[in-house]
């Protein structure tokens, strides 16, 4: 690749990542996500660009990357955690309260779909091979930057006084 190609390959996806602005997965992930009583899941993806798919089967809702299947309570968990395994995310943290997962992960399929057609615009003149390498570099900002921010604790502290349990 020339250097004026690298160049501007750089400035494309610094770029992209400042008008995603609010919209970039990280921020929705440290902002609105990490804030909330969360679990901390893991699974066991590798840390690349995945391609994962809900199934839909007799024994539940499942998420399928490659050829490991992740059995998944409810289809917006699934959707959930899509976002993160494409990402290669091995850690992420789960809203405890299963009202929150859904438009969770609705701002998180909105962010997929915004930087997709961002990459669309901006490398429309690159080769597909150019586009690719610059869908897996912002893809390794994003698994870099959730993997920083963390997943935080396997379970949710419930420190919360009760007319029973008094806390000091």
């Amino acid at each position: 690749m020339p250097f004026s190609v690298s160049l501007s390959f750089m400035k494309i996806a610094l770029k992209i990542r400042e008008e995603m602005g609010d919209d970039w997965m990280p921020v929705i992930y440290q902002k609105k996500i990490r804030p909330l009583r969360t679990r901390s899941v893991e699974l066991d993806v590798p840390k690349r660009e995945n391609f994962p798919s809900i199934l839909i089967t007799l024994l539940g809702v499942e998420l399928k990357i490659g050829r490991k299947r992740f059995a998944c309570p409810n289809i917006e968990t699934a959707r959930y955690l899509l976002c993160f395994t494409r990402a290669g995310c091995r850690k992420v943290a789960v809203p405890y309260d299963i009202t929150k997962i859904g438009p969770m992960a609705d701002l998180l399929e909105n962010a997929w779909g915004k930087m997709d057609a961002l990459i669309a615009r901006y490398a429309a003149d690159f080769t597909p091979q150019t586009r690719g390498r610059l869908r897996s570099r912002l893809t390794k900002e994003i698994r870099e930057d959730i993997e920083k921010i963390g997943a935080g604790e396997l379970m949710p502290l419930f420190d919360k006084q009760t007319k029973q349990r008094k806390t000091a």
